[in-house]
């Protein structure tokens, strides 16, 4: 089996970019990827590309041969779509790919436009990524059905506001020095608690924003980088992929997200690694509850215990696991189908040490990426590694 190495990474900035086209988004993301791997775009013998609601927010279906023509590359191309879990299904198999030995230079990455319609056209477009016919038509939208799953969470294990505001605190003070993130702005506890309703026990803060931006990575085999002497010190060691049911009427508990810990279960095994060894994550906090249940899912975090990981210090920039050093999706944004390739890259950055927070790890060797689908139906995990 073919060792992964992550060559190059590319992100744009998120956030709103009402003047730009989602194909003029991948192709700076891409841009950058090449030139950070140093790698001629001829070798690309893939295009895995990640792509939620472009159907809708662009009217634009059929986007991986548009995409590859903006990135520039000439090889088969596939669009890969697993609601917010998207990119991170797409880099899933380009890690299986260049393992395999079916290629040696894999471009994955994705790319989401949804500043351009209004925050009903968003909700809308959203929202069919949760069950149509039993929770769709009955109105749920994910603020609300994130609400149910935190209401069940606190009557589980206990909880409170105050300690979802920790999270959004953290994660907004990760992202203040990253140039990629959409808000670079403090938000403090208080704030937090006091920002209006959106779905109770969820605030405006708890929420993460409707985003714009693009994430590409270069993949390749460790023989490719040996021979063209690339400087990849990353390796894409574990990878998994998890499914539950869709609607969450159908599960038997909401306080949990098996989709997720089965993703990791099988990343973990997959990497030879265990939760006791991961050093830092970047988890998928669409809202601030999905942070504490990624946690947990992780197994960073025992069942009940995730809820206070951010009051007390442990996942904080200079906890024990710092968790979402890039802002996350909570700060950092949330285009759909690209968060989960611009976590891979945020992961690499940090583990090679070129990342504005890859001071408060500089001695970090494994790390975890959580990217889950809706209310966590599909969830995709990756380990990656500092090589030897």
């Amino acid at each position: 089996m073919t060792e992964v190495r992550v060559a190059g990474v590319g992100l744009t900035r998120f956030g709103s970019h009402p003047e730009r086209t989602g194909r003029d988004l991948f192709a700076e993301a891409a841009d950058s990827a090449f030139a950070d791997a140093g790698v001629d775009r001829t070798d690309v013998e893939e295009l895995n590309y990640g792509n939620f609601m472009g159907a809708l927010a662009e009217h634009q279906g059929h986007q991986a041969p548009l995409m590859a023509e903006a990135a520039g590359v000439r090889c088969p191309a596939t669009r890969y779509e697993s609601a917010c879990a998207s990119a991170g299904v797409a880099v899933r198999e380009a890690v299986r790919t260049v393992r395999s030995g079916e290629a040696d230079v894999v471009l994955a990455g994705g790319m989401e436009r949804m500043t351009n319609l209004d925050t009903e056209g968003a909700t809308e477009g959203l929202a069919i990524a949760a069950d149509d016919l039993f929770e769709v038509r009955a109105g749920v939208t994910f603020p609300g059905a994130y609400a149910l799953m935190a209401r069940a969470y606190f009557e589980a294990h206990g909880g409170s506001r105050e300690d979802l505001a920790h999270v959004a605190a953290k994660n907004h003070a990760n992202a203040l020095p990253n140039e990629y993130a959409q808000f670079r702005s403090e938000v403090s506890v208080e704030e937090a608690l006091d920002s209006p309703p959106v779905a109770e026990p969820l605030h405006l803060y708890d929420a993460c924003p409707i985003t714009d931006g693009a994430s590409a990575l270069v993949f390749v085999s460790a023989e490719y980088a040996a021979e063209n002497g690339l400087d990849a010190p990353v390796s894409v060691t574990g990878t998994g992929q998890g499914t539950d049911r869709m609607a969450l009427a159908d599960r038997a508990d909401l306080a949990a997200t098996p989709a997720a810990a089965a993703a990791a279960t099988a990343a973990y095994d997959d990497a030879g690694v265990g939760s006791g060894d991961v050093d830092l994550a970047e988890v998928h906090d669409c809202f601030t509850i999905a942070e504490v249940l990624a946690i947990e899912s992780l197994g960073l975090a025992e069942p009940g215990e995730g809820i206070s990981a951010a009051r007390d210090g442990r996942t904080t920039a200079d906890g024990d696991v710092p968790v979402n050093l890039s802002g996350g999706l909570k700060a950092k944004g949330h285009p759909v189908g690209a968060t989960g390739g611009s976590q891979i890259a945020e992961l690499t950055r940090l583990l090679r040490g070129d990342h504005p927070n890859s001071e408060h790890v500089p001695d970090a060797e494994v790390a975890v990426a959580h990217n889950a689908g809706g209310t966590v139906a599909s969830a995709v995990v990756h380990v990656l590694e500092v090589a030897e």
